[in-house]
């Protein structure tokens, strides 16, 4: 776990402004209409609509996307009865994960009441005010009897998280790891430490799932709950076992799965050698375990081992499950959140263990490989598809089961909303990556033998994009895809320098000598040349033995871009190619032109750089709003890189008169409509938002993407060559599997669009 002084902790949450939430307006505020229309009188029309229909509430107000976080304080986080006041920096911390996970809001509610009847009277008091109610760090047993009541007496969710939550979660998990050890789940043996609210919830979702309530043996402080106690309560009594059990020793005796959701170290490593072979323990106490991972680890191997600690592996974290669950929820305006619903987020949650994991996520766990197995059993808390994922399937549960007050119909647009919330929407990525499903091309990837190029090209095949061909070391490759457990099937794989290549590269030689033996290259050149995988993966697209080709994840740009060129060759009538990026902003996408390759263009470069980005952005599905960029506006400076930018915008306004560009200008008239369109009402942009843009020089260009990506914060993919005879593109040095991903998508649509010049 990070480490951190008590002083650090106090100084997070006051530095700044105090706390960890605020309030921001959703609308306008700045104009005395604003503000008219905000409150007083403009606020009356909404409420007397909601007077006549209250579910215009939803229409109207926040209600919708709000959520109460309600506590008394009582059993806080492992501190106990520390009180409502005290228990509000958890609370805040809820709000914030439910909004960061999944763009919920939440008001925070500390209620100084310990009295059920009171307590509940409260919750049903402010009610009205939100979508549903999350309770949080109530003790047991009273936190079951104000959930049992709050859920008959209310037509909106409540969900008591620290039962439900840890229930979901490790539901899942279990689920994944006794398919693991090949065990069904009405056969197994469960030992339950801890009879708490969380204890008794999971033992309950088990027991859902297929546990055989006989098999489950639960303890608490005590010892094991059996027929003969008479201290009982009425919730410890579900799970009374008449087998001649008491201690906990004793009944994880041949036992398959230990759930602890109790205190440090009541576990020895005794106990767990004496339970059934392949077993489960979930070891969940915080911020120490029952047993810990090591003293564990250390008595079995063939030991499947969770925690709810961020420093091991299978941690059970709460943030997996409550804010998609109640984001499903509330898209569906269900009235309550029940059995079925919670059944299929465990479904869910397990299900998208098993698929191959973002790179993204790899990296922000320092991970080279996440796969389902015994140390990935669950997914990670900062997996960017669990909203998708588990909301869907909460809010479709929700419907089929009739306690939804909204149906969704558009799931394809559902995720993308759901997506665009947490900001990792990117419609075109999505739309580029559906084209080239659409018609897959094979796609050759040069420098195979890496890790990240083998995972991007896992993720190309898994996902239909393209069809990779592997271009490296074979003995290499192998060697990677068995050390990370890839799943490549049974895809090709060329070595450039093989014997078993000799004659294609032969083959390829002739070829090459033919187009360069006028240009200096000799035969033995030739031959030569083609144990260089560029050369050879340039020639392989030459001749129709591959669709595409993509290379550059550890050769510098030159070394890519020359054989590309030498075979090759361009496609357009001045015989040079440009470089284009594509800038993802939170503003949506740009494009950017040219950024690596001219240095200092000509009028007739500039105006062959827009064209070519132009067609290129018209194979995305989008229509170009170009403008050409320099340091003055519309002919103020006669000389320089302005006056090649207002010639060239001359020429395109001649030759290609329904393009939409104009220029040049300043980069603030560019972006800021209102501003070009009241000082320059004449432009060919005026009322468009521009989306592309052609920089005067290769320095602007380059300066201008790297700023963006850098500073900006920005998601950039590129370079996009353009104007290349073929289907070639250079990958950046050390790209990130989802860069190499994107390339070889964007290098399949460029592939089609050779094939079929009609595509775009």
């Amino acid at each position: 776990m990070s480490k951190f002084t008590a002083q650090d902790a106090l100084n997070y949450h006051s530095q700044g402004r105090p706390g960890k939430i605020e309030v921001i307006p959703t609308k306008p505020h700045a104009t005395q209409l604003d503000l008219s229309l905000a409150y007083s009188p403009g606020v009356a029309e909404p409420c007397l609509a909601i007077e006549k229909n209250p579910e215009l509430a939803f229409k109207y107000t926040a209600k919708g996307n709000l959520v109460a976080v309600l506590s008394n304080g009582t059993a806080v986080l492992g501190l106990g009865n520390i009180g409502a006041l005290a228990g509000k920096p958890v609370m805040e911390g809820k709000g914030l994960l439910f909004k960061i996970f999944a763009d919920v809001d939440v008001f925070d509610i500390e209620v100084d009441e310990t009295d059920v009847e009171a307590f509940i009277k409260v919750a049903k008091a402010i009610s009205p005010t939100f979508g549903g109610i999350n309770l949080e760090d109530i003790k047991a047993p009273e936190c079951f009897e104000i959930e049992e009541r709050l859920k008959k007496e209310l037509n909106i969710p409540v969900f008591h998280d620290d039962q439900h939550g840890t229930a979901i979660i490790s539901a899942a998990g279990l689920i994944n790891a006794l398919e693991l050890v090949n065990k069904k789940i009405e056969d197994i043996k469960v030992v339950v430490n801890g009879a708490g609210a969380s204890a008794i919830s999971c033992s309950k979702l088990y027991i859902s799932l297929g546990v055989k309530q006989e098999n489950v043996v639960m303890c608490d402080t005590k010892g094991v709950i059996h027929k003969d106690r008479t201290d009982l309560n009425k919730y410890k009594q579900q799970f009374i076992t008449t087998r001649n059990l008491h201690t906990l020793a004793e009944a994880l005796v041949g036992a398959d799965v230990f759930l602890g959701l109790s205190v440090a170290d009541v576990m020895t490593p005794e106990m767990l050698k004496s339970m059934a072979k392949n077993p489960i323990v979930f070891a969940m106490a915080n911020p120490n375990p029952e047993i810990s991972y090591e003293k564990a680890m250390a008595s079995r191997k063939d030991l499947i081992f969770a925690t709810g600690r961020s420093d091991y592996p299978n941690q059970i974290n709460n943030v997996l499950g409550f804010p998609y669950i109640f984001r499903g929820a509330l898209d569906i305006r269900a009235t309550t959140i029940n059995e079925e619903m919670k059944i299929a987020a465990v479904k869910a949650i397990a299900e998208l263990t098993k698929e191959d994991v973002p790179d993204t996520v790899n990296r922000a766990y320092k991970a080279k490989n996440l796969s389902f197995g015994r140390e990935y059993i669950i997914p990670k808390p900062l997996d960017p598809r669990l909203i998708t994922s588990v909301a869907s399937a909460v809010a479709k549960a929700g419907m089929d089961s009739g306690v939804a007050g909204h149906e969704i119909t558009d799931w394809n647009k559902y995720h993308n909303e759901l997506r665009q919330r947490i900001g990792i929407d990117n419609q075109l990525i999505r739309d580029i990556r559906q084209k080239a499903k659409n018609n897959p091309k094979r796609i050759a990837l040069g420098e195979a033998a890496n890790f990240k190029v083998l995972k991007a090209a896992q993720e190309i095949l898994h996902s239909g994009i393209g069809i990779p061909i592997l271009i490296g070391n074979k003995d290499d490759i192998h060697w990677l895809i068995a050390e990370n457990k890839l799943d490549l099937g049974n895809i090709e794989i060329i070595d450039p320098k093989s014997k078993e290549e000799e004659y294609r590269r032969n083959q390829y030689a002739e070829k090459l000598f033919a187009k360069r033996q006028r240009k200096g290259l000799t035969k033995g050149e030739a031959i030569e040349l083609m144990y260089n995988l560029n050369y050879f993966g340039a020639m392989m697209v030459e001749t129709g033995d591959s669709d595409g080709f993509l290379s550059g994840f550890s050769s510098k740009y030159a070394d890519v871009i020359r054989p590309a060129i030498q075979i090759a060759g361009t496609n357009n009538t001045e015989n040079h190619i440009a470089g284009m990026y594509i800038v993802q902003t939170k503003k949506g996408s740009f494009f950017f032109a040219d950024t690596t390759v001219n240095i200092q263009p000509s009028i007739e470069t500039i105006v062959d750089t827009t064209i070519l980005t132009a067609r290129t952005v018209e194979r995305f599905g989008v229509t170009p709003r170009i403008a050409l960029l320099s340091y003055s506006n519309f002919g103020s400076n006669k000389s320089g890189s302005p006056s090649r930018a207002h010639e060239a915008v001359k020429v395109l306004h001649r030759d290609y008169p329904n393009l939409i560009v104009d220029g040049e200008m300043q980069a603030n008239f560019a972006f800021n409509k209102e501003l070009r369109d009241t000082k320059f009402p004449f432009s060919k942009l005026a009322e468009m938002d521009v989306n592309t843009i052609i920089f005067p020089n290769l320095s602007s260009g380059n300066i201008a993407y790297k700023m963006m990506q850098e500073i900006g914060g920005a998601e950039v993919i590129g370079p996009i060559l353009m104007g290349l005879g073929k289907p070639i593109h250079v990958l950046q040095i050390e790209s990130s599997v989802r860069e190499i991903v994107n390339m070889a998508a964007i290098a399949v649509i460029d592939a089609q669009c050779y094939q079929d010049p009609t595509c775009g």
